[in-house]
């Protein structure tokens, strides 16, 4: 199930936000969890299944949903969790924007059509 991000999972969202290629350094982990926390164009989804497994995240653009961090727990993957978040993602918002991935994001969302 796809859940909103709140701040008493930060430690939770930069853990899984760490595994994406750009987000290894730390003051840059920081900075994206500030910008998700305090830019309203910016929003970050977790999924929970029993745990949280993976994290999702996009920014408005106008009529535009821009999804820049997908990331799923290194014991979890290649189970279809990514593909899931993208799909509740597109379920839950393609009504109000053309959702598409960004450079880092681009191929594995294009896989999930």
């Amino acid at each position: 199930m796809l859940i909103k991000y709140k701040k008493s999972f930060e430690k939770i969202a930069m853990g899984l936000l760490s595994f994406m290629p750009d987000e290894k350094e730390v003051k840059k982990l920081q900075s994206t969890i500030k910008e998700y926390e305090n830019n309203d164009d910016w929003q970050l989804f977790l999924w929970k299944d029993e745990d949280i497994l993976g994290a999702i995240g996009a920014r408005f653009n106008n009529e535009q949903m821009i999804v820049q961090h997908i990331s799923v727990t290194p014991s979890h993957r290649n189970q279809g969790i990514g593909k899931e978040m993208v799909k509740a993602l597109k379920d839950q918002y393609q009504e109000q924007y053309e959702i598409c991935g960004d450079g880092q994001t681009k191929d594995f969302f294009d896989q999930c059509e």
